[in-house]
């Protein structure tokens, strides 16, 4: 089995190249499955032992200009592979001649962080959000107000439905505050759109969205 991919347009490159540097800093590893229309980066398996999970979804018409897999079964018409995205990241560069200008957030820009080794991320379905941090030095709280709800699937009978919950009642998880910053520091995907999902003391699951590319990150709620 291989494939073959080409890319032509160097806002393409680009492009693809910034999302796999936001996926090379939150994995060192991870599945790479390939299929005819779509590309996957996955890791899924370290969320029940305290680590966190990544899909990433891209369309590859949105960024290959030839696309090819041989020696798949019809039936298949598939392949999976193991990737270090460190390595693919370091491959592309060498492919790139424009500049890039890149802005990493450190601690030294939020001086709390420094002490800070657990954040509460808390929210409600009247669009409000806080984040806190609660140190021996330090107790800092962070809102947010009239940031939506955005609809989901239709409720099954597992589900409450909206109408039928507490508009202000919050929706908690303590998270490991090093694993929100991999995330925040290591993102070039520049999403149109950011949606977080709070399972209460859980899990926080981050959605980040734009025209090709879907990128999800799960983190799990410390006990």
């Amino acid at each position: 089995m291989r494939f073959r991919a080409k890319i032509v347009d160097l806002a393409c490159l680009n492009h693809f190249s910034r999302v796999v540097n936001t996926i090379a800093k939150l994995a060192k590893a991870c599945t790479l499955r390939l299929t005819a229309g779509k590309l996957y980066f996955i890791l899924s398996d370290k969320v029940a032992n305290g680590g966190v999970g990544m899909w990433c979804e891209l369309c590859q018409g949105n960024f290959f200009d030839e696309f090819q897999m041989e020696g798949v079964a019809p039936e298949h018409n598939e392949i999976y592979l193991e990737v270090v995205p460190e390595n693919l990241s370091r491959a592309l560069k060498t492919a790139q001649s424009a500049k890039t200008v890149k802005i990493k957030l450190t601690n030294k820009h939020c001086p709390c962080l420094r002490v800070a080794v657990e954040l509460v991320i808390e929210a409600n379905l009247s669009g409000e959000m806080n984040l806190k941090i609660e140190t021996d030095l330090v107790s800092v709280t962070t809102h947010f107000k009239d940031l939506g709800n955005p609809p989901w699937a239709s409720v099954d009978e597992c589900q409450d439905s909206a109408q039928d919950r507490d508009l202000e009642s919050m929706a908690e998880a303590r998270i490991d505050i090093k694993k929100l910053q991999q995330l925040l520091a290591g993102q070039q995907v520049n999403p149109t759109k950011a949606l977080c999902n709070i399972v209460s003391k859980r899990i926080v699951h981050f959605i980040l969205l734009h025209e090709d590319v879907s990128l999800q990150y799960f983190i799990p709620a410390l006990a």
